[in-house]
């Protein structure tokens, strides 16, 4: 039995780790300062007698003793991490730091969740580890870009200087379960859109590309890099089947028979035209790659917010 501390347990990657930890039968500690986390995500756990919760913002330092550290503690979407971009990059610089203390400290593993975001708007497709990336270092994005990026020197300056037995993954779009209503990323916006039968939005022409992955998949990548050998430097973890945007909108049409009109935006700035990992990396190492198919993976996430939306006009 491991002692594992999650930051950002409560979220929607957090808590789908949790899960899976706890399934395992490590014993997990799970915190969260509910910027963007919640509790309605760990609520089944409170009763786990080997789950354990606290409310912290890893901006400030924190002392526990752990065998493995996942730091996933940082807002993810444009939406929550533009509302405080001051917030965001003191979490993923500041926070990172303290976490890198304390797997110094007490000689824990720890695997830093990176983000294709640090490719940018990329020039190499599809992107793989070496790529630098094309980031606006002062757009509106770039608190979050940067931010992950420094995270990642950081990273690799603690394990060169210190010896920190460090993993980095860099997370492609992920959706699934216990998204946030009020995310306002392309799946969850879709897909309220079509359950609440309002115009579906489309922002650019909708020819821009994701490559979505299920997280349950993501999970099973990212136990699996934390286990491994391999501490090199960063991975990428995605689905690489790409799809544009157009395309999503109409898988998603068709699993809610949504007759929805279709409204178009502007693209935001610095949005990326093309996202999709090269995973060979990752095949290497751990023989993974996403197994959920695109429409298996939205007919699950639709089931939930169903539910969601139902319990909240109750």
């Amino acid at each position: 039995m491991k002692r594992i501390l999650i930051t950002g347990g409560a979220g929607f990657l957090g808590s789908h780790l949790c899960d899976r930890l706890l399934k395992d039968g490590d014993d997990v500690i799970c915190l969260d300062n509910f910027f963007t986390g919640s509790k309605d995500n760990i609520k089944h756990l409170l009763s786990n007698p080997n789950f354990e919760m606290l409310r912290h913002d890893i901006v400030q330092p924190i002392y526990l003793e752990v065998d493995q550290i996942y730091n996933l503690a940082c807002p993810a979407s444009p939406v929550h991490y533009q509302y405080n971009a001051v917030k965001t990059i003191k979490t993923s610089v500041m926070g990172v730091i303290n976490m890198l203390g304390l797997a110094k400290r007490v000689k824990a593993r720890i695997l830093q969740a990176s983000t294709s975001e640090v490719y940018g708007d990329p020039k190499v497709h599809p992107q793989v580890e070496d790529y630098w990336g094309n980031v606006n270092p002062i757009g509106l994005r770039s608190c979050y870009d940067e931010g992950k990026r420094a995270a990642e020197t950081l990273c690799m300056d603690y394990k060169r200087q210190n010896n920190v037995d460090v993993r980095i993954a860099r997370i492609f779009n992920t959706y699934g379960p216990r998204m946030a209503i009020s995310d306002g990323r392309v799946v969850s916006n879709l897909i309220i859109q079509a359950l609440c039968d309002e115009q579906m939005s489309i922002y650019g022409d909708g020819t821009q590309t994701r490559s979505f992955c299920y997280v349950d998949d993501m999970i099973d990548g990212l136990v699996g890099l934390m286990n491994c050998d391999y501490s090199e430097g960063p991975v990428n973890l995605g689905n690489p089947h790409e799809v544009t945007v157009l395309e999503l909108l109409y898988v998603i049409k068709e699993i809610t028979r949504s007759n929805c009109s279709v409204t178009y935006k502007p693209l935001p700035k610095d949005d990326p035209i093309r996202r999709c990992p090269d995973i060979n990396l990752v095949k290497q190492i751990l023989d993974w790659e996403p197994k959920i198919q695109l429409e298996d993976g939205i007919q699950r996430t639709i089931d939930y917010f169903k539910g969601k939306i139902s319990m909240e006009h109750q």
